[in-house]
């Protein structure tokens, strides 16, 4: 299978498959830890459906002195936008069921993102959503730390990378911490 579009359909299927309740939640080992320093910007993401959840990721980050940003999104074709958030501000409804920042909120460049996945490899490699806006913001950022965050169920053997395709620099999920 090299068809993104079928790898993303398996992957998802295998995600919302995934009993959550019944395992520990992604957490902030050491390795993400050492990333944090006091004033940078951490982009986290509010989970749709059965994503994981990065929360323990994003209170490590506040609590290491680093702020916070969401990212906004407009439409598909819009690039998406981080904005500063803190954990008491309400969101809006966003499309695609997202929930975001106000799009007055002040934009940021985020140091470290923090990236939902439908499907990741052990070289890294990433399959997001299809509409590309990771992958924009990747290219728009690109010395932030692309973290990606999900569930060991949706490791696959291997994805091909188109030209356009940044490799993240680590994944968190619920079992371990991947890098290369």
């Amino acid at each position: 299978m090299t068809d993104k579009r079928v790898l993303r359909a398996a992957a998802r299927a295998a995600r919302d498959a995934f009993v959550v309740s019944a395992h520990a939640p992604i957490r902030a080992d050491r390795r993400f830890m050492a990333l944090l320093s006091p004033g940078l910007v951490v982009a986290s993401y509010v989970p749709i459906g059965s994503e994981a959840d990065p929360a323990p990721l994003a209170q490590a980050a506040a609590a290491a002195g680093c702020s916070l940003a969401l990212p906004h999104v407009v439409d598909r074709a819009t690039p998406l936008r981080f904005l500063r958030w803190a954990p008491d501000t309400a969101l809006t409804a966003g499309p695609f069921g997202l929930r975001q920042p106000a799009g007055e909120d002040v934009a940021v460049a985020p140091d470290i993102v923090l990236t939902p996945l439908v499907a990741f490899d052990r070289h890294l490699n990433r399959i997001g959503q299809g509409a590309g806006h990771y992958d924009r913001a990747f290219e728009a950022f690109p010395h932030a730390k692309r973290i990606g965050v999900a569930w060991s169920v949706q490791r696959l053997e291997a994805i091909p990378a188109d030209p356009w395709d940044m490799p993240l620099h680590a994944i968190a999920t619920e079992q371990d911490w991947i890098t290369e």
